[in-house]
């Protein structure tokens, strides 16, 4: 269980639980989320972020998508695994 096809997905409802902006901590989550067996895709995503707190900048980032049924279950791991910067805590 690990990365899949977007097709896989295809009829089923999916969440995107969390976006990273760099590459090693886009293997942290791929990680975590492989070490419990779940099944997830990615996309590339838009994400924003403040330069010192007050301009906006527009970065693409990796989004992470599992059925909406693990969501949550999810969200948990990636927390206690220490991955909170991108985390999307609510169903987009």
């Amino acid at each position: 269980m690990a990365l899949v096809d977007p097709a896989v997905f295809d009829d089923k409802e999916v969440a995107m639980v969390y976006i990273a902006g760099r590459l090693s901590e886009s293997k942290r989550v791929e990680q975590t989320l492989s070490d419990h067996a779940i099944d997830y895709a990615v996309d590339i995503e838009p994400f924003e972020n403040r330069v010192l707190g007050i301009l906006r900048v527009e970065y693409e980032g990796v989004g992470f998508y599992v059925l909406s049924g693990q969501a949550d279950f999810c969200r948990r791991l990636l927390r206690q695994a220490g991955l909170v910067e991108g985390l999307v805590e609510i169903d987009l």
